[in-house]
């Protein structure tokens, strides 16, 4: 059986993005490997196996475009609104908290949206039902 392992973005500033997904969602490096013309960094957390890469292109001074293919990346917290206010103290910018019930009864969802600095939509969830 398949396993999902990482998944990558391209970034712009390495330490900018390093930095950003530490104070947000608690990752740090777990690896990093640099090759002529492009380093990859690989980002993981004490909770989860699974690895955000991000891929830096040496030279690359323009902003990436995420076209219309790109829709957001999620991960679950334990406290949402405890996420949020933690978001909104550290400068991260986050959207308002929102949420809606799933059909046939399957419960709430409560999330809010972040944005990482290359523009990558981050969706927040409260950790519950099928958002664990």
């Amino acid at each position: 059986m398949a396993k999902i392992i990482h998944m990558m973005i391209r970034v712009l500033d390495e330490a900018r993005s390093v930095t950003f997904y530490e104070k947000a969602f608690g990752l740090s490096v777990a690896g990093r490997f640099a090759f002529d013309g492009f380093t990859l960094v690989y980002l993981s957390g004490p909770d989860c196996p699974f690895e955000l890469e991000l891929t830096i292109n040496h030279g690359r001074t323009e902003p990436y475009t995420h076209g219309d293919g790109y829709g957001h990346m999620a991960v679950s917290v334990d406290d949402l609104a405890a996420a949020h206010a933690r978001f909104v103290a550290q400068g991260l910018n986050p959207g308002d908290l929102k949420g809606f019930e799933l059909p046939g009864g399957a419960g709430r969802a409560a999330f809010f949206f972040v944005q990482d600095p290359d523009g990558y939509k981050i969706e927040v969830l409260q950790r519950a039902g099928r958002y664990l």
